[in-house]
């Protein structure tokens, strides 16, 4: 009997490991397309793609949908959602806000964490520069989303950070979708650099102002891009 319970225990304990794995597997499909907008499928059939049983991607699904990448549509599987031009203005009114505030936290933080800081956003925007140099978008859209996690996770504030999880992979999402459609990449690299710049200096104020320009620009290239290409679903 003792047997059978600790078994039934160690069975318990592997569970949620099983659905953490499927649940970083099916939103890394997601966040990189190769789950793309729109793709529906079964839950056997996503599990056989991704090696897995369906129990961890039928619980990993949930979660997703919890998300907002997904919908659990009954007896007809799991469909990946779309993001429409209004979503990422939702996305961009958000990011916005929360990225600059999250900037002028960071300026008045003490010498030290500011600097270390300033430091891993300014190695995030070296590789920007440097994958934009190879003609690399791939790589210069992870160094992307790599600077402004970090300028969200080093603000140190708690709900920033879950706000920014709760959105940024539908933002890498479309990121990486229209990497090869913009024509100012270098200007993202020139406005990080102003950005890390006047956190060095512990300017909160232009920190802020800085970081929401930048999103500002990104929003008003984005967007009406999105329109001239007639891209009504991401």
């Amino acid at each position: 009997m003792v047997r059978v319970c600790a078994g039934k225990a160690e069975e318990g304990d592997r569970r949620p490991s099983l659905v953490d794995d499927a649940y970083a597997a099916m939103k890394e499909e997601i966040r990189e397309s190769r789950f793309p907008p729109g793709y529906q499928a079964s839950e056997q059939e996503i599990a056989l793609r991704l090696g897995m049983s369906r129990t961890p991607v039928h619980e990993a699904a949930i979660r997703l949908q919890e998300d907002g990448l997904v919908r659990i549509l009954s007896r007809k599987g799991i469909v990946i959602c779309a993001l429409a031009p209004a979503d990422m203005r939702e996305i961009y009114d958000v990011v916005i806000a929360v990225e600059g505030r999250a900037a002028a936290l960071i300026a008045g933080l003490p010498e030290a964490e500011r600097e270390a800081a300033a430091a891993r956003l300014a190695a995030a925007t070296t590789a920007m520069a440097e994958a934009r140099a190879a003609g690399d978008h791939a790589a210069w859209g992870h160094a992307d989303e790599d600077f402004h996690r970090t300028l969200v996770e080093r603000a140190g504030n708690g709900r920033m950070i879950r706000i920014n999880q709760t959105i940024n992979d539908q933002s890498h999402r479309a990121r990486m979708l229209t990497l090869k459609l913009r024509r100012e990449l270098g200007a993202s690299v020139a406005e990080h650099e102003r950005i890390v710049a006047a956190i060095r200096l512990g300017d909160a104020a232009a920190a802020q102002e800085r970081a929401q320009s930048h999103r500002l620009r990104a929003r008003d290239e984005l967007l009406p891009l999105l329109e001239s290409f007639g891209l009504k679903h991401l």
